[in-house]
């Protein structure tokens, strides 16, 4: 009987070994088959870097099944930088004078941060009801102007753009400043301030105001008045919108701006951000179906407008191979 016993001891062990051995490979096998997860700050509820990244997020995702990109909303521009840099985030919106102040230093230790993608370019203007007499900055002197959120990368630009022509907004106008921005063309629609200041190419809080029950009028600098600004501020660049990109708005608006950037952390590894390069090129077709601003975040625009010092090297590694840089 003993010997039998043994015989059914040693069978009851192997059967468990290779059950827990199975139960461990699954594990493992798991583990490696789950997405990496890749968490995107973007900005306030109803702005324009919250509609990007969950759209910029769903064709990454949809494009690379082995990455599972998060978008959250943060304050912004001057949040997302922070975030990065403590590694609470992975990769995140950055307005581009936000974006050129941080990697440049001004007014701070300059940024390890590097770049990803570009997104957009910004024209900066402001958009105020049809039916209001505003025709110039100069009209809305004195006004109550929503100018943003505390943390958005646009109010520095506004700042640039006001002071080259010798105006300030917390001193020229009544300064409105957001709790978030959807606040924003709220307030205009119910005529609690006068103008809003935004930018971009289907910025949400312009196609608000513009499809609201009284349509919209777009201010921007003048020719005279961008001159100003670029010689004062020589870092900004000319930039339009397009006639069309708004109801009602029938001619292209000229302005000044920069291109805001997907930034990423230097410690994520150039495997990851290879592929997080990959996939939003891959689908440069799927997210300006999506976005018409999607449209503008392609792998030779940002090839062009970034120098490959500040590209991530996994980013510079793709850009690389197909062709964009030596």
């Amino acid at each position: 009987m003993r010997p039998r016993l043994r015989l059914r001891t040693r069978h009851f062990n192997l059967f468990y070994a290779i059950m827990l051995a199975s139960v461990l490979c699954g594990v493992s096998v798991a583990e490696e088959s789950a997405p990496q997860k890749i968490v995107l700050g973007t900005a306030t509820k109803g702005g324009g870097f919250q509609l990007y990244g969950e759209n910029l997020a769903a064709v990454i995702n949809a494009e690379d099944p082995t990455l599972q990109v998060e978008a959250i909303a943060t304050r912004g521009s001057k949040q997302n930088l922070p975030f990065l840099e403590e590694s609470k985030i992975h990769i995140g919106l950055v307005e581009g004078n936000a974006a050129r102040q941080a990697l440049e230093g001004i007014g701070r230790d300059p940024t390890q941060l590097k770049v990803l993608s570009v997104m957009y370019p910004n024209p900066g203007m402001f958009v105020v009801r049809a039916d209001s007499p505003y025709q110039r900055i100069e009209d809305l002197k004195g006004k109550a102007i929503a100018f943003g959120t505390r943390a958005s990368g646009l109010r520095i630009l506004v700042g640039d753009v006001l002071d080259g022509i010798g105006l300030r907004p917390d001193v020229d106008f009544e300064q409105v400043i957001l709790d978030k921005a959807a606040d924003g063309p709220r307030l205009v629609l119910e005529e609690k301030a006068e103008a809003l200041w935004g930018a971009g190419i289907g910025w949400p809080g312009f196609v608000k105001v513009a499809d609201g029950p009284k349509g919209a009028r777009f201010i921007a600098p003048s020719a005279d008045e961008i001159r100003k600004i670029l010689t004062r501020h020589p870092h900004l660049k000319t930039m339009s919108v397009p006639a069309g990109t708004y109801k009602g708005q029938d001619a292209q608006i000229d302005s000044v701006g920069l291109w805001s950037l997907v930034l990423v952390r230097p410690d994520l590894s150039e495997e990851t951000v290879y592929r997080l390069a990959r996939a939003i090129h891959r689908g440069e077709a799927a997210l300006a179906e999506r976005l018409a601003q999607g449209g503008y975040t392609t792998a030779a625009n940002t090839a062009a407008q970034i120098p490959a010092e500040r590209l991530h090297p996994g980013a510079a590694r793709y850009y690389r191979e197909i062709g964009l840089l030596r």
